[in-house]
């Protein structure tokens, strides 16, 4: 009879097991208060500021994008308009610039020559001068080669930067293509994108722009300088327009801060630019997974529970109440992950579900900016955290299955899950999250990692280094492996 108990008796009789002990069910209780206390501990005590001519206030929203992310859009634009097709041709002869690093002498600017990676001077057309509006552009970059970018979010890559580079932007009504050469003759076609709604009269022009220069967990000022020479438009013929787009006042309310500039000096426009173009992973407000920063700890207790869920009933039996001894202990294993899987799970998505939209609200209604965030990216975050957090429990459970001692395989479980969490959120060793069980993290992702931007390579920062449903199938792997091989060797314990 036993070798053919249903295995939705061994699923009954290990979900009454599991509630049978009190002490588990209260300790899957406090994970979950424990998530959500934190959380709604951080989102209460955020406070974002903001100092300008005005004085210190609440930080404006972020500024968003054509398709609703959160984007920087500050520049120099020495432009004309343009209307109907036309195109523009330059040769982009170098780029230099000007980063700030850490003080040697405290209080005295340590300013130094260079350019950052993602330093950017090119060719735009754009819808307007708007913020956030559609464009398109062709450009050099400080250390990742040709680019053409549209619309912030997206980059695709053309040939290398080794001297002068002869860069071409055309337009055909609402298709842009953009084009390289090394000489001026031999062109090669970058790319070719189609902008929705640009209007009859847009602007074409030269530009360059730079992101601040990242030390530790800050970003400091940084600027570019593009030399343009070799300059043809069609389609346009006025004079030339300046214009620092994006600009911040000084504290006087007057002068810019790190204004940008023009000079022309024979034939040639040296353009000098600061800010960026390109998505605000960071200024762009904070993020919905800070809310899910106590998670770690809710988790620690969830393991210890799945570790106990098998150590503690292996001293009276493996087997469940009301069941006659089992002679196949693997599918006993099995029916106990799926139950303590389902617990976890229900324990993530209750976490989960009350701390992210409470601490959004609460974050907004303290008027701190927040990344824009579609329903079904929370949505994601919230069942992706329930999933990771059954994951985790399946893992531990298999773990203590394998060494058949508790405080080893929560030990393990921790070492493997928490501790590589925790490393990576301090800045250290983020290639952690790609091999090990704590990759998982990466499906509460709310904030794109964007290859064109560089980031602090720190979860505080937002930096995850696989896409979301890759880091959680890397945690559902590791589950599985320790499951199976746990399962492998139990039936190989059962007496022939």
């Amino acid at each position: 009879m036993s070798s053919f108990t249903p295995f939705s008796r061994l699923l009954r009789a290990e979900w009454a097991g599991f509630r049978a002990v009190r002490g588990r069910l209260l300790v899957m209780a406090a994970s979950v208060l424990v998530t959500v206390s934190l959380g709604l501990l951080v989102a209460g005590g955020a406070r974002s500021t903001c100092v300008t001519h005005k004085g210190e206030g609440p930080c404006p929203a972020p500024l968003v994008g054509p398709d609703g992310t959160a984007v920087s859009d500050r520049y120099y634009f020495v432009h004309q308009p343009l209307k109907g097709n036309g195109s523009i041709t330059a040769r982009v002869s170098d780029m230099t610039g000007e980063m700030r690093q850490p003080d040697v002498v405290p209080g005295v600017r340590n300013v130094k020559e260079g350019v950052v990676p993602w330093a950017k001077a090119g060719l735009l057309v754009r819808q307007s001068l708007a913020r956030g509006t559609p464009y398109a552009a062709v450009m050099i970059t400080g250390g990742h080669g040709v680019r053409m970018q549209h619309n912030f979010v997206h980059d695709v890559a053309g040939g290398p930067v080794r001297g002068p580079v002869w860069l071409r932007l055309t337009r055909s009504g609402g298709t842009l293509t953009g084009y390289e050469s090394r000489d001026g003759e031999i062109w090669t076609e970058v790319s070719t994108v189609r902008l929705t709604g640009l209007p009859e009269t847009a602007e074409i022009g030269l530009f360059a722009t730079s992101p601040g220069a990242l030390w530790e967990m800050a970003e400091a000022f940084a600027q570019a300088t593009a030399t343009f020479d070799q300059i043809t438009l069609e389609g346009a013929n006025g004079p030339w327009q300046r214009d620092d787009v994006g600009v911040s006042l000084g504290p006087d309310g007057k002068s810019p801060h790190h204004p940008g500039g023009v000079v022309e000096s024979g034939g040639r426009l040296l353009v000098t630019g600061g800010g960026d173009i390109g998505p605000a992973t960071v200024d762009g407000g904070l993020r919905a997974d800070l809310m899910l920063i106590g998670g770690v700890m809710g988790l620690i207790l969830v393991l210890v529970v799945a570790v106990s869920f098998f150590t503690s009933e292996r001293r009276g039996g493996l087997t469940g109440p009301g069941l006659p001894a089992e002679p196949h202990p693997g599918r006993l294993l099995a029916a106990k992950a799926v139950v303590v899987g389902a617990v976890a799970f229900v324990a993530g998505l209750v976490a989960a579900g009350v701390v992210v939209p409470v601490g959004l609200a609460m974050l907004r209604a303290n008027q701190n900016p927040i990344q824009p965030i579609t329903l079904g990216t929370e949505l994601r975050v919230i069942v992706g955290y329930a999933a990771l957090t059954a994951a985790a429990a399946v893992l531990a459970l298999g773990l203590a299955a394998l060494v058949e001692r508790a405080v080893v395989a929560a030990g393990l479980a921790i070492a493997l899950v928490v501790v590589p969490y925790v490393l990576a959120t301090a800045g250290l060793a983020p290639w952690l999250l790609m091999v090990t069980p704590a990759a998982g993290f990466a499906i509460t992702q709310s904030v794109p990692t964007f290859a064109h931007v560089d980031v602090v390579m720190s979860l505080l920062g937002g930096y995850y280094p696989l896409p979301p449903w890759a880091g959680l199938g890397v945690t559902c792997g590791y589950a599985a492996l320790a499951l199976g091989a746990a399962i492998i060797v139990r039936r190989g314990k059962v007496p022939r």
